[in-house]
Protein backbone atom coordinates (compact mmCIF):
# COMPACT_ATOMS: atom_id res chain seq x y z
CA UNK A 1 0.00 0.00 0.00
CA UNK A 2 0.98 3.49 -1.02
CA UNK A 3 1.67 6.26 1.34
CA UNK A 4 -0.86 8.21 -0.14
CA UNK A 5 -3.37 5.42 0.11
CA UNK A 6 -2.75 4.94 3.50
CA UNK A 7 -3.64 8.63 4.63
CA UNK A 8 -6.62 8.86 3.12
CA UNK A 9 -7.55 5.48 4.55
CA UNK A 10 -6.46 6.64 8.33
CA UNK A 11 -8.36 10.09 7.56
CA UNK A 12 -11.47 7.91 6.67
CA UNK A 13 -11.35 5.88 9.78
CA UNK A 14 -10.92 9.19 11.67
CA UNK A 15 -13.83 10.81 10.24
CA UNK A 16 -16.19 7.96 10.60
CA UNK A 17 -15.45 7.14 14.20
CA UNK A 18 -16.21 11.22 14.68
CA UNK A 19 -19.30 10.93 12.74
CA UNK A 20 -20.07 7.44 14.94
CA UNK A 21 -19.57 9.43 18.02
CA UNK A 22 -21.91 12.60 17.10
CA UNK A 23 -25.15 9.91 15.35
CA UNK A 24 -27.95 9.99 17.96
CA UNK A 25 -28.19 6.77 19.53
CA UNK A 26 -31.41 4.98 19.17
CA UNK A 27 -30.56 1.99 21.56
CA UNK A 28 -32.41 1.80 24.79
CA UNK A 29 -30.23 1.04 27.89
CA UNK A 30 -29.85 -2.02 28.42
CA UNK A 31 -31.91 -3.85 31.61
CA UNK A 32 -31.17 -7.37 32.78
CA UNK A 33 -33.60 -9.79 32.97
CA UNK A 34 -34.19 -9.23 36.94
CA UNK A 35 -34.79 -5.80 36.19
CA UNK A 36 -36.74 -6.21 34.03
CA UNK A 37 -39.05 -8.93 35.75
CA UNK A 38 -38.87 -6.15 38.91
CA UNK A 39 -40.56 -3.75 36.69
CA UNK A 40 -43.17 -5.90 35.67
CA UNK A 41 -43.98 -6.49 39.37
CA UNK A 42 -44.45 -3.00 39.76
CA UNK A 43 -46.31 -2.34 36.90
CA UNK A 44 -48.57 -4.82 38.19
CA UNK A 45 -49.20 -3.38 41.23
CA UNK A 46 -49.62 -0.48 40.17
CA UNK A 47 -52.50 -1.88 37.87
CA UNK A 48 -53.84 -3.21 40.64
CA UNK A 49 -53.69 -0.19 42.99
CA UNK A 50 -55.55 1.83 40.38
CA UNK A 51 -57.84 -0.67 39.69
CA UNK A 52 -58.83 -1.02 43.50
CA UNK A 53 -59.08 2.92 43.69
CA UNK A 54 -61.36 2.37 40.80
CA UNK A 55 -63.97 0.24 42.67
CA UNK A 56 -63.89 2.04 45.61
CA UNK A 57 -64.88 5.29 44.01
CA UNK A 58 -67.71 3.45 41.91
CA UNK A 59 -69.00 1.94 45.24
CA UNK A 60 -69.10 5.43 46.96
CA UNK A 61 -70.72 6.47 44.50
CA UNK A 62 -73.52 3.74 44.52
CA UNK A 63 -74.55 4.61 47.67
Amino acid sequence: MNRRKKGIQILKAQAKRANAKLASKNKPKYLSKAERAKLEVEAESAIRYVASVGEKETTVERS
